[in-house]
């Protein structure tokens, strides 16, 4: 079976729009705006307050439940959607709209779970009118045109019930993905640090790196350059085109365990490759030398106190102004042992590993929840509830 679904006007008994104030540190209450609304929940900054007498605030008061909507913001934000779930006074902003909904028909947490999917967003952003850099989501078109499914309301709960838990695992995983992420980052300045500096000997960066300018292999795929991921296949992009684009000859050989530096848009570090590929005649192509570890100086090339003594170096560089190879390679560089270089290394790739294996982990998450909406509020799969002698699919996170 499908749900039946309705407009969700029907189900909202007030809408309302908030106030409009200027930010007052002394004043008395605090106010909620479009960057308290964060993964379907509305959050108080107390930092953020308004001056309203008591009579003023009571009709903007927030209410355990109402669902707070972004009415106007850029086309990819209008719409953001939050529920309130507290009792701490505060009151809302302008650019948001209060829903108040029937409970007696819906479930407020099973209606935010729409409101702020990612079909819903979607949906919302279609309704959504644009000018040239905001969107406007008119609150009558969003009542008549936003459908949404109405099962009975313990089945609501029910449903409610496995989404929320999706939630809280997806929560825990990304507060601890960010527990291991400070981790890191508290590694590389223990590890790779003044205490390092202080006990290797140091090297100019150009006596460690040979730049390389192997040419002429058009049979090598071409590489995408970017901060977060290094080098990587560009799998987003025509090969053939991109190599239209430029005569094949001119294109720079990477092999694996290179890294590679641009000239004109420099944006700190050196990007290490994983693969072996072909890059921009705009790149300069850096290989390690026998003495350096490539998985130890792709950290390195990566650490607080190389940005820093790289920032040193290239002062008073501006956007779009190309920076001297030079900048680079006069700068001196750590050089531990190999002993050491491995066991840093291999330190720091445990901890990147940890990182990424519980990002698998959050992806998969959210892809089981997709999955899960799609087919319980379709009403494809229905959820056990005490008194369905009918059998169900129970679902519940691994």
């Amino acid at each position: 079976m499908t749900w039946k679904t309705t407009p969700i006007g029907t189900v909202i008994r007030t809408s309302q729009y908030g106030l409009s104030l200027l930010a007052d540190p002394a004043g008395g209450i605090p106010i909620v705006g479009m960057k308290d609304i964060q993964d379907g929940r509305v959050r108080i900054d107390p930092e953020v307050r308004v001056t309203l007498t008591d009579e003023d605030a009571e009709p903007y008061l927030l209410k355990d439940g109402d669902i707070l909507l972004n009415r106007t913001n850029s086309p990819d934000l209008v719409g953001k959607a939050g529920i309130y779930r507290g009792d701490g006074k505060a009151v809302f902003a302008s650019y948001l709209v209060r829903l108040e909904l029937d409970q007696t028909q819906v479930d407020p947490d099973f209606i935010i779970q729409i409101l702020a999917s990612e079909g819903g967003q979607r949906r919302i952003r279609q309704l959504a009118t644009r000018a040239v850099s905001q969107a406007n989501l008119n609150p009558t078109t969003f009542k008549n045109h936003f459908l949404i499914p109405i099962p009975a309301l313990k089945e609501q709960v029910g449903i409610r019930d496995v989404l929320m838990a999706w939630d809280t695992a997806i929560e825990t995983t990304e507060r601890l993905i960010a527990a291991k992420e400070r981790r890191h980052r508290a590694l590389l300045v223990l590890l790779l640090g003044k205490r390092l500096w202080s006990e290797s000997s140091h090297e100019r960066a150009d006596s460690l790196f040979n730049s390389i300018s192997e040419r002429n292999r058009p049979d090598l795929p071409v590489l995408a350059v970017t901060q977060d991921q290094g080098v990587v296949p560009r799998a987003t992009l025509d090969r053939r085109i991109t190599m239209e684009l430029s005569d094949p000859a001119t294109f720079k050989v990477v092999r694996r365990d290179d890294f590679v530096i641009s000239l004109r848009s420099f944006q700190g570090g050196l990007e290490h490759s994983a693969y072996d590929g072909l890059v921009s005649p705009a790149y300069t192509v850096l290989r390690c030398g026998p003495a350096l570890l490539p998985r130890f100086y792709r950290h390195y090339l990566k650490s607080p106190d190389f940005l820093k003594r790289l920032s040193v170096a290239v002062v008073g560089i501006r956007d779009g102004k190309q920076i001297n190879f030079a900048d680079f390679a006069s700068l001196k560089l750590p050089l531990p042992n190999f002993e050491r270089q491995q066991a840093i290394a291999a330190v720091l790739d445990e901890s990147e590993k940890e990182i990424d294996l519980l990002g698998q982990s959050l992806d998969a998450l959210k892809r089981q929840k997709r999955g899960l909406m799609q087919k319980l509020l379709t009403g494809e799969w229905r959820v056990p509830l005490p008194d369905t002698e009918s059998t169900v699919k129970e679902a519940a996170p691994c």
